[in-house]
């Protein structure tokens, strides 16, 4: 029981120290610090949201 433990372990080390420091940077920075991406899914959330905002409203009128 000990040596497929003590294998396992061995194994996972080498995977777990990797995790911890990614080679990539991941790109250049932005330029602004307040620059975020808002692209075509958080316009259709809120016109999803405005929209249901109105059928309320008139639900209860």
């Amino acid at each position: 029981m000990r040596r497929p433990c003590l294998l396992a372990g061995l194994a996972l080390l080498p995977s777990l120290a990797l995790a911890q420091n990614p080679d990539d940077e991941g790109g250049p920075a932005p330029d602004d610090a307040t620059a975020v991406p808002i692209d075509g899914g958080a316009s259709l959330l809120l016109a999803a949201g405005a929209a249901l905002g109105v059928a309320r409203l008139k639900k209860r009128r």
